[in-house]
């Protein structure tokens, strides 16, 4: 999993960086709020010493990334470029933080919340990094972290504490380690069946809206992988495609592979129950035999590729 973030940094530091732009109208007026050179505020991680043996470097990084940044120092932040700061911490959520583990994310939001300015600065780098739709390096697993420092804070009123507990439910839901919620589909033929009556020794789901292009690229990264053609060959592997969405008409224009399972969400339950994460679509979940989530919310069969290959070994 960490070498795939590793290899997506590049890929998601210039799409940060094309949305860095985007600031709210007051962060922008505070970007520009002083004449100080822009070259004299710059971000630099620390490097591990010399001494310190390679395998215990990344522990040393997750305690010190952050050693060369001044928390109090929110004229700093008015004024560094956010497409370099949403680079470093791309960088560290990337190459530091492990991908499950989200005591250092914890460990950053307390240090950011000495001031409700520097709070949600990082908070908004947490936002564009860990739970844009767009970026790469999304993940659940990390951002909970950052809402449960929101929800917690004494900066935030009940009102502002309705988004991120929002998000902070549904992000609980399905996570890495647990058993994936169960959810019905129905079938071409009408034939209607569950996620846990699929009995194969993993299964992928993957939620599309056929008519998308990137929906179409990870079908064909599906079917051309040498990796997932050899376990759904043997089936050991089953794809369960579910469209969750309402028209019909849309979804029977674009077969998929018939030795998949190919179904829709008859009524979007999935939806408007909130079973699954629908924000970016297409989505991938692995799951064992027993339903329990190895890969959540992923838009890389690369990411699937790597994690059956560590499983199956």
């Amino acid at each position: 999993m960490k070498n795939i973030a590793t290899i997506l940094l590049y890929s998601v530091l210039l799409a940060l960086s094309a949305t860095a732009c985007g600031l709210s109208p007051s962060k922008r007026a505070d970007a520009s709020a002083t004449d100080t050179p822009a070259e004299s505020y710059h971000f630099k991680s620390v490097a591990p010493p010399a001494y310190i043996a390679q395998e215990k470097q990344r522990d040393y990084m997750v305690e010190h990334y952050w050693d060369g940044f001044d928390f109090s120092d929110t004229l700093f932040i008015a004024k560094v470029d956010t497409a370099e700061m949403l680079r470093a911490f791309a960088g560290y959520v990337a190459n530091v933080v492990g991908p499950v583990d989200g005591s250092p994310m914890r460990r950053l939001m307390q240090r950011a919340s000495v001031s409700r300015r520097m709070f949600d600065y990082f908070v908004m780098l947490s936002e564009r990094v860990l739970h844009d739709p767009n970026s790469p390096l999304r993940s659940d697993e990390l951002y909970i972290p950052v809402l449960e420092a929101q929800l917690s804070a004494p900066f935030y009123d009940e009102y502002e504490r309705l988004v991120p507990q929002y998000d902070l439910e549904l992000a609980r839901r399905n996570r890495i380690g647990s058993r994936a919620t169960d959810f019905r589909f129905t079938m071409g033929s009408g034939r209607t069946s569950s996620l846990y009556a699929v009995k194969a020794d993993y299964t992928l789901v993957y939620i599309n809206n056929p008519g998308c292009p990137m929906c179409r690229d990870i079908q064909q990264a599906i079917e051309h992988s040498p990796l997932l053609s050899e376990m759904i060959a043997d089936a050991r592997l089953t794809v369960l495609a579910i469209y969750p969405d309402r028209d019909l008409a849309e979804w029977r224009k674009h077969p998929l592979p018939s030795e998949w399972i190919n179904g829709y969400d008859e009524g979007c339950v999935i939806e408007q129950q909130r079973l699954y994460d629908l924000r970016a679509i297409p989505s991938l979940y692995l799951l064992d035999r027993d339903k329990r989530v190895l890969v959540k919310d992923s838009s890389s069969v690369a990411e699937i590729e790597y994690a059956l290959s560590g499983a199956v070994q």
